[in-house]
């Protein structure tokens, strides 16, 4: 921080194709905004007019035209380096920040001095339920939304999640700095649970701010290139990232569980994309294991207090027939114990 009594924020925004989603957005930034404060939009070469739209609906925007697509991780890299504030906050195009978000988002950088990013409390488009109210990341390396559909009234109090959702992530600049940001190999998809796994990593608390509340009109999309982006990240999450302990101990049941994933996809109709991702994960094994080096560098916790951040069962909307499966559920707290019993 830079000494003064409120921290300023860059709010961060990528859009690519974004004309017709992200004017509400920079409407409510732009009323939340205080001195000092940083609005950066970073189009990816859109050929909607996105950037001209923004110029003009958001004056004090600055607009940064990059040539190609770089994805959402490579466009908030370069947002985020022309950022000059102490905190920066993620949001999407079609999230919308309500009354009092920023300033609240601002506020838990002294009121939780532990903590190094945190989300907003992110509800769907009719602003009474959750999308999400902070990640769950299971010993696989699965990530999703924690208390999809609950009534948003139902949680008021904040607390430490798995990972903090990339639609409303506000962390702190210098951290981020440290981090070395998001990697750009990523593109899209798992990004932001990636990155909170380092910043936990590194000793940071990662959290959920419920009085700050962001709009978003989302969707869950289960196409077959969404397949391919998170099975690719989420084997390069866990190479880069799992303690080398925790690492061997899993690797056994990591091979299995992705043979059985394989006949899933088969069934579900993506195993084109399941074979694509194997493929990348393999090719891009070098890149992995030299970011690996860098962040096991950082880690500032045990593999212990790693495992004690992961959730040994499947559940929630996004796992139908496991979330309901006692034996299932059962049989994954009883491994999950022998690991961390190992650890």
């Amino acid at each position: 921080m830079n000494g003064r009594s409120r921290p300023s924020l860059a709010v961060v925004v990528v859009t690519f194709n974004s004309a017709g989603d992200v004017g509400p957005l920079l409407d409510a930034v732009d009323d939340q905004l205080a001195e000092g404060d940083e609005l950066i939009v970073v189009d990816n070469a859109s050929t909607d007019g996105s950037a001209d739209f923004v110029a003009e609906r958001a004056p004090r925007a600055r607009v940064e035209r990059v040539a190609a697509n770089l994805g959402f991780a490579g466009g908030v890299n370069v947002g985020v380096s022309l950022a000059t504030t102490d905190l920066v906050l993620l949001l999407n195009p079609d999230a919308v920040p309500q009354p009092g978000c920023l300033e609240a988002l601002v506020a838990t950088a002294a009121d939780e001095p532990t903590w190094g990013c945190w989300q907003a409390m992110v509800a769907l488009a009719d602003g009474e339920h959750v999308n999400t109210a902070g990640g769950r990341v299971h010993f696989l390396g699965f990530g999703w939304s924690g208390a999809w559909g609950d009534r948003v009234v139902d949680h008021q109090r904040r607390e430490t999640v798995g990972f903090a959702s990339g639609a409303a992530l506000c962390i702190r600049r210098d951290l981020w700095n440290q981090l070395g940001g998001f990697d750009p190999h990523f593109f899209m998809y798992c990004e932001d649970l990636e990155l909170s796994v380092r910043v936990r990593s590194a000793g940071w608390g990662v959290g959920v701010v419920p009085e700050a509340v962001v709009g978003h009109d989302y969707e869950f999309d289960k196409g077959i290139t969404k397949w391919f982006y998170l099975e690719r990240n989420r084997w390069a999450t866990i190479i880069a990232t799992y303690p080398g302990r925790l690492l061997a101990l899993l690797f056994p049941f990591l091979v299995l569980f992705d043979l059985a994933l394989w006949v899933v996809a088969w069934r579900g109709g993506w195993a084109a994309s399941k074979r694509r991702a194997t493929l990348a994960v393999l090719r891009d094994l070098r890149h992995n294991l030299r970011r690996r080096r860098t962040i096991q560098a950082q880690r500032t916790i045990s593999s212990r207090e790693f495992a004690a951040g992961l959730t040994p069962t499947l559940d929630g909307e996004f796992f139908a027939g496991l979330a309901d499966s006692r034996p299932i559920a059962g049989a994954q707290r009883a491994f999950w114990r022998a690991i961390t019993a190992l650890l």
